[in-house]
């Protein structure tokens, strides 16, 4: 049994690394020692543990991770290191053998954190606790509170889709979650908190209900009588799971904000079978029609990949024109990057790094431009816009509905309010709104 009254003024720091369901997840677990009796510092700070949770959808992900590992070490040599994430439940013999780790904790036993701590002494060499994740069924529900405005709800965990080039099924196991009413108790929770606009988060959100016999609809349709919170907004969905009810029930929600995040991967249809993606080109482009005939405001941002294996130049050209036509907002593009143990490294074509780049610059250079258009059409209009609290060169930033980024001066009485607008001008460089507040806000509150 462990005497966990030695946490009892212990200071812990977190890293986090990936996607905002890895900040959803840190964010639970420093709620669960600092119940223990932690008090949470910043990674930069001294600290007597350092958790690192960690990504590995590409091998810059776990470049970082041994980084972290690196400065927190640096920052106190004496420090107890813990690795969690999904880099730690594909690698954990690799981390434990890292040069100050002393625990790794696969993707389940991160939740449980304090039961692993021991007598938080140094080791000669990382202690393992990661169990075989594709048989578990067991969902931990997660929200973000504290690190930022927005709050990330953890709606559903792991994946069934088993595409070429990916390790999330094998790092986070089959798709699970919580029950609707569970979901929305913890939602409710979120906003007694604070919480103005949650983002729903997952590995694949539009398989929730899966396990419960329910369907991601139905918890969209159930959150958006949550009284207590203002906005939502669906992150990363698939698009052969973004049905039109849903595109239609956020057309007439005043809660579910205009803004889709729909991974593409590929505008090769060639490409998404070598992928194994359960879609094809046809059915995103009716996707994105679908949205702008309802929702002629709404931003769409979409994922692409370049680079993998059996992208031919006539299929990446195929690819680019076929995005050029489509009227979205933002392309989030990655590089690909070989992972261990995923059926893509059996395809022979090898795209050479140089022209990884290369095509990666294409698609950064398209997404700035309409990114652009996408933000000049809304120059001098009026929007609701939820500030964020940090401070940046005197000025503070927010996001309306549709996802523009918008700052104003610095007001501390502003910070996690929703408050009106006028966009002024638009600053392509920074790609952001300058605006002016449109309501008196001097006799605001102070939010805490």
């Amino acid at each position: 049994m462990i005497d966990k009254t030695q946490f009892l003024e212990k200071k812990v720091a977190f890293h986090t690394l990936g996607c905002k369901l890895n900040f959803s997840e840190t964010s639970t677990i420093a709620r669960g020692l600092m119940e223990e009796g932690f008090s949470k510092v910043k990674f930069t700070d001294f600290a007597d543990v350092y958790v690192l949770n960690t990504c590995s959808v590409t091998e810059i992900a776990d470049k970082k991770c041994r980084q972290a590992i690196n400065k927190a070490i640096k920052i106190n040599p004496n420090a107890f290191i813990v690795v969690t994430g999904c880099f730690a439940q594909l690698k954990p013999q690799a981390i434990s053998e890292m040069p100050g780790v002393d625990l790794v904790l696969g993707s389940n036993e991160k939740f449980k954190m304090a039961d692993y701590l021991g007598d938080l002494q140094k080791k000669a060499s990382g202690e393992i606790h990661a169990g075989k994740i594709s048989t578990n069924k067991e969902f931990f529900p997660s929200y973000s509170m504290g690190d930022r405005t927005r709050t990330f709800l953890k709606v559903q965990d792991g994946c069934d889709y088993f595409c070429s080039y990916c390790t999330i099924p094998l790092a986070r196991g089959k798709s699970r979650n919580a029950n609707i009413k569970t979901t929305v108790d913890l939602a409710k929770k979120a906003a007694k908190e604070g919480a103005k606009e949650i983002i729903l988060t997952g590995v694949n959100i539009g398989d929730f209900g899966k396990s419960t016999n329910e369907t991601f609809f139905d918890l969209v349709k159930e959150l958006d009588k949550v009284e207590e919170i203002q906005r939502f907004r669906i992150s990363s969905i698939e698009p052969n799971l973004l049905s039109d009810d849903i595109i239609e029930f956020v057309a007439k929600s005043n809660k579910i904000m205009p803004h889709f995040h729909i991974p593409l991967q590929s505008g090769s249809n060639k490409v998404l079978a070598l992928m194994k993606r359960k879609y094809n080109r046809e059915l995103f482009a009716k996707r994105v029609e679908k949205i702008k005939s309802l929702l002629p405001n709404a931003f769409i941002g979409v994922d692409v990949i370049v680079g993998v294996r059996g992208e031919t130049d006539t299929h990446f050209n195929e690819a680019l024109e076929f995005i050029k036509s489509l009227e979205i907002s933002q392309l989030h593009v990655f590089t690909y990057s070989e992972r261990p143990n995923t059926k893509a490294l059996t395809i022979e074509h090898i795209v050479p790094i140089e022209e990884r780049k290369k095509r990666s610059q294409i698609l950064h250079e398209l997404s700035d431009k309409k990114t652009r258009f996408f933000y000049q059409q809304f120059e001098g209009q009026e929007e609701q816009v939820l500030f964020e609290g940090s401070e940046n060169n005197g000025f503070m930033n927010g996001f309306t509905q549709n996802y523009l980024k918008v700052r104003i001066p610095y007001n501390e009485k502003l910070t996690n309010q929703i408050t009106s607008v006028k966009l002024n001008k638009f600053n392509a460089e920074d790609m952001i709104y300058d605006a002016e507040v449109l309501i008196d806000y001097s006799s605001f509150e102070l939010q805490v």
